[in-house]
């Protein structure tokens, strides 16, 4: 239920702010990150250091990698534009979700 909920603010974001890569992006990089976030906590807080570099692409590819390769099919001009104000965001967001998610699951 509380991912659901997660989503939907994600999607209500997208059209009270009105970027124009929050609604579809969004929705895939907040189903990578309900997927892998908590996982990633747990990684660091249960020192599963040979999951480290697994933890790390895990974070790059749902924090930046996705939103790459989404923009790079879609228009790559926008991505261009949009990547440094995204990262920091959505790193931010990401390590919320793994807190909450982590959270949760304990």
């Amino acid at each position: 239920m509380l991912r659901c909920d997660w989503i939907a603010l994600l999607l209500g974001g997208s059209i009270y702010y009105q970027a124009p890569d929050w609604v579809s992006v969004s929705l895939i990089m907040g189903f990578l990150a309900y997927l892998t976030a908590p996982w990633s906590m747990c990684v660091l807080l249960e020192r599963k250091w040979h999951l480290f570099p697994l933890m790390l692409f895990f974070t790059w590819f749902t924090v930046d990698g996705c939103y790459a390769i989404y923009w790079h099919f879609k228009e790559p001009e926008t991505f261009i534009l949009m990547r440094k104000a995204n990262f920091p965001a959505s790193l931010s967001l990401y390590g919320c979700v793994a807190l909450l998610g982590y959270i949760v699951e304990v």
